[in-house]
């Protein structure tokens, strides 16, 4: 953008134009960092960031953890629960009974998208509601109990 062109509805223009990026390439699914933002239309950090506001707020884009902004798309369903109530959801979907083995934090971490930190705090909520018996390392974590519907949204 020319640089005697008024801040005023920069950062508009800089949405329109990653809106623009977003319908012309359909495999997208991560927008350009905000830094790539600053280089690409020589502008400031507020700037790209209140273009990020303006394409949240349209539902263009959402934030993820790590600062990074993800493409949402037209039917595109995101489960906006938290992560330990979302894990509850494993119990029902694998058939889990009392005494089983629970799925393990590497295919917990691959299944969800989530870091192992984010995820052993999510397992830690479900070892303190009593659901889960205490993991670590080497160690296999086991069915203790099964969540209902109201349980598990008090998490």
């Amino acid at each position: 953008m020319p640089e005697h062109v008024s801040p005023r509805g920069t950062f508009l223009k800089v949405a329109d134009a990653v809106k623009a990026r977003i319908a012309a390439d359909p495999e997208m699914t991560e927008l350009p960092s905000a830094t790539d933002l600053m280089r690409d239309y020589n502008i400031s950090r507020g700037v790209a960031l209140r273009a990020f506001g303006v394409l949240h707020k349209e539902g263009a884009a959402e934030p993820v953890p790590g600062g990074r902004w993800r493409v949402v798309r037209e039917g595109q369903r995101t489960d906006r629960r938290p992560l330990a109530e979302r894990l509850t959801d494993v119990f029902a979907d694998d058939g889990l009974e009392v005494g089983a083995a629970f799925p393990s934090a590497s295919v917990l971490c691959e299944r969800f998208g989530v870091s192992r930190p984010t995820l052993t705090k999510a397992l830690g909520k479900l070892e303190a509601a009593g659901w889960l018996s205490e993991g670590g390392q080497g160690r296999l974590r086991t069915v203790r109990a099964l969540p209902n519907r109201e349980e598990s949204s008090s998490l």
